[in-house]
């Protein structure tokens, strides 16, 4: 029997507001990755990941953030963008999302929450994202609040790569070598 889904395809007044309602099928040339997801996908999964979208199509449209210059930066999908343009695919779907926020922490905010949602993300480059948003004056509270963790979680991402930053220009006693 088969399922008639044509009565579904308006979504109610109120759904019409999430980036989801709207898909956009983009040239893949417009589109760009970002230079600080920390979400890493092992071959296996990269594989299989291309097997999906070969078997079952693209399930999942690519988040992207409109640039002022026309062209749209990936926000969340990075691995569906790849394998997209891996295969050659001239557009792929996306959903854009912040185009009235152009600050570059809103937009590694919302990479972040994506993919803690999914609870992938490196460590070293938590650390990194964490430390930067500190440097663009973003809030241990805010951070906290915005990307999903608790205050210690801040403290010590903060502290592994800060370490580092902290004792940057310091002279030590040879003592140390």
């Amino acid at each position: 029997m088969e399922v008639d889904l044509s009565r579904y395809e308006a979504p109610p007044e109120w759904a019409a507001r999430h980036p989801v309602s709207r898909i956009y099928w983009l040239p893949a040339e417009l589109l760009e990755a970002n230079d600080y997801n920390p979400n890493v996908v092992a071959p296996p999964e990269l594989k299989l990941l291309e097997l999906s979208i070969e078997e079952d199509g693209y399930t999942q449209p690519i988040v992207v953030w409109a640039r002022q210059d026309g062209r749209f930066e990936v926000v969340d999908g990075f691995h569906r963008f790849l394998v997209g343009r891996r295969r050659g695919f001239s557009h792929l779907p996306c959903v854009v999302v912040n185009h009235d926020r152009v600050r570059r922490a809103d937009r590694m905010a919302s990479t972040i929450r994506h993919n803690r949602a999914r609870g992938k993300h490196r460590v070293d480059e938590m650390s990194r994202i964490v430390l930067e948003l500190k440097r663009r004056n973003w809030s241990d509270t805010k951070i906290a609040e915005q990307l999903g963790m608790d205050q210690d979680e801040v403290l010590r991402l903060s502290q592994i790569g800060g370490i580092a930053d902290a004792f940057r220009d310091r002279e030590f006693s040879e003592a140390w070598k």
